[in-house]
């Protein structure tokens, strides 16, 4: 947080999912540029206070919501706990998700449910909880976390990839939805980034074919792109998804 650029100054966002990896990236980078953010986690909360003390000691704002965002309540509740710590909510990151690789003849019901659950259901109870902050703020965003498995294909990954496919497709229908309320909507999509979630494990279909810039992304990689897309800078970008790989994968 020693930057100087305070772009994010007076604003306030939530990242849920951020105790951690790619989460805890984002949450540090948002308070970076200015913005109180409220850090969340479903049962990590030593290394979620971790977050907001790291915050705290570089002089920015932070705050704590521990729970499930999965369930109603608790997402309502955390946007409520937000609001009355901050006043306001101008962003929101919806990175809570679950992965994992499971081939579809040995996959539970429970397991797809779970995943979708997850990423999809998450995203929506938050979202809807926040609009009525957000439409309060003028300039507001709503950043979703992808997954390639969604656009690539990857075998063992069809919960993944359903999951992450249905928050793109929410992403382009709430960006079309909320554009009159100044409301920008998108999706950064990671491939294979350096986390302690992985432990050194490759997935195959990373070591099939090789990233080309020749190493995995940093969550702050990830975190940058969301940082620009909450800035005074990515008010016309919305619906998009928007690849962050190493040329992984690519758009055309």
């Amino acid at each position: 947080m020693t930057e100087t650029t305070q772009e994010l100054a007076g604003r306030a966002a939530i990242v849920t999912g951020s105790a951690r990896n790619i989460g805890r990236a984002i949450a540090l980078d948002l308070a970076a540029g200015g913005a109180a953010v409220l850090i969340n986690a479903r049962s990590s909360r030593a290394d979620a206070e971790a977050v907001m003390h790291e915050i705290e000691a570089e002089g920015g704002k932070a705050a704590l919501f521990m729970g499930d965002v999965t369930q109603e309540e608790t997402a309502a509740a955390m946007v409520d706990a937000a609001v009355a710590a901050f006043g306001r909510l101008d962003f929101l990151v919806n990175n809570v998700s679950q992965r994992g690789e499971c081939p579809l003849g040995e996959m539970s019901f429970a397991l797809w449910h779970g995943v979708l659950s997850g990423t999809l259901d998450s995203a929506f109870l938050c979202s809807r909880a926040a609009l009525p902050h957000l439409e309060r703020s003028g300039a507001a965003a709503i950043v979703n976390i992808g997954g390639v498995a969604s656009h690539a294909g990857m075998a063992g990954r069809a919960h993944v990839a359903a999951a992450k496919a249905g928050l793109c497709g929410m992403t382009g229908a709430l960006a079309v939805e909320l554009a009159p309320k100044n409301i920008t909507v998108n999706t950064v999509v990671p491939a294979l980034i350096d986390t302690d979630r992985h432990d050194g494990y490759i997935p195959p279909f990373y070591a099939q074919r090789s990233i080309p810039m020749g190493r995995t992304g940093k969550p702050e990689e990830i975190a940058s792109v969301v940082r620009f897309l909450c800035g005074p800078g990515a008010r016309f970008v919305s619906g998009q998804s928007i690849h962050a790989n190493g040329a992984w994968y690519v758009t055309v």
